[in-house]
């Protein structure tokens, strides 16, 4: 993924109205919503949704399919995969190349501190003789 492809994606989503279809839409899954599906759950009248719905596509971030006289829409997962993947490419110094394979980055472990560089012991309390 180019980083153009990234910022488009970004923008594309943040309108709060679009993070909501996309997030519907994903919930949906394979099997998407037609718009006035998706105007009726989110309460917005049908040119409201047509200028996001427009957006969204433009970006890719959705598919749009003809069923008769309808228009069913998707939310494209493989694009918001290859973003994560895009993002997360630096992971972990590396050891993670794609994280679509492997669902975390192993644990770093942590750095034990010498001896040398310990904190000095707090002096003991007590009298003087």
């Amino acid at each position: 993924m180019e980083k153009t492809s990234a910022t488009t994606i970004f923008e594309s989503l943040s309108s709060g109205i679009r993070l909501d279809i996309y997030r519907l839409l994903i919930k949906k899954g394979l099997q998407g919503m037609v718009a006035g599906e998706i105007a009726s759950a989110l309460a917005l009248p049908a040119t409201n949704l047509s200028f996001h719905l427009k957006a969204l596509t433009q970006a890719r971030m959705i598919t749009v399919e003809q069923e008769g006289r309808f228009l069913r829409y998707r939310a494209n997962l493989p694009l918001m995969l290859d973003l994560i993947a895009y993002l997360t490419a630096q992971c972990c110094a590396d050891e993670c190349t794609d994280l679509r394979q492997a669902p975390i980055c192993p644990p770093t472990p942590s750095p034990t501190p010498s001896p040398a560089h310990s904190p000095p012991a707090a002096p003991a309390s007590g009298k003087k003789s």
